[in-house]
């Protein structure tokens, strides 16, 4: 019949719970709640079998008591935390999905001239005298640029007709662009937005990248602004 030693003092008591519990967690995977009933069932054995003239430290006793009653708090805040998580993602799932098909802002450079029209979008990060857009194709080369005159600090969008600089219609397809913003004559930072058709939502190492035809995959969470149908 298996036997319980009864452990000669409170730090004895402490040193064969641990041990015990790291053996059985070793083996078995034993959870906080395993852990603490095997301590109640060595502290009510040593109880029993105290030596009077030489009792149990009370205040030790407490203090492993507390800790395993924090280990327990712990495992079962982090099941509440990973439910919480869980529940997130799948709402952040359902807003992402419910995006397909539609037009969004994000940052980005590149334009699709489609049917003689391609958008894009600029955040001036303060008010500018002068803001001059340039697009290039896919060598780097220049196409067209045009002034988009003064402009207040914040996002504004643009329209670019197909137009290149010298007076032909550029072939339809996929481009990039680049503001520069002056304000007298200092430089106003500007960041490019693209504006692309949600397709398709891939998820890539827990988080959410929506796919914008050919201008490729941008996170969910880097969207700025979902753009009304007309």
């Amino acid at each position: 019949m298996a036997t319980v030693q009864a452990a000669n003092s409170t730090s004895e008591l402490f040193a064969t719970l641990n041990a015990q519990g790291k053996a059985a967690a070793a083996g078995s995977g034993s959870t906080s709640e395993e852990v603490q009933n095997r301590f109640l069932k060595l502290l009510t054995t040593q109880l029993k079998n105290q030596d009077p003239l030489n009792p149990m430290d009370n205040a030790a006793i407490t203090s492993q008591i507390s800790q395993i009653n924090t280990v327990t708090g712990i495992e079962r805040l982090n099941a509440s935390l990973e439910t919480l998580l869980a529940s997130y993602h799948d709402g952040q799932a359902m807003q992402a999905a419910g995006l397909i098909g539609k037009s969004v802002l994000a940052p980005g450079s590149s334009l699709s001239l489609v049917n003689g029209t391609a958008n894009g979008g600029v955040t001036l990060a303060g008010a500018a005298d002068s803001v001059t857009l340039t697009i290039l194709d896919a060598a780097g080369k220049v196409v067209q640029s045009q002034s988009l005159g003064a402009r207040a600090a914040g996002n504004f969008g643009f329209a670019w007709d197909g137009q290149t600089n010298a007076g032909t219609l550029a072939p339809a397809g996929n481009y990039t662009f680049k503001v520069d913003a002056l304000r007298g004559s200092e430089k106003v930072a500007a960041e490019t937005l693209q504006i692309g058709m949600v397709s398709a939502l891939v998820r890539d190492n827990g988080s959410f990248q929506l796919e914008l035809g050919g201008l490729g995959r941008v996170g969910f969470d880097k969207v700025q602004e979902i753009l009304q149908e007309r």
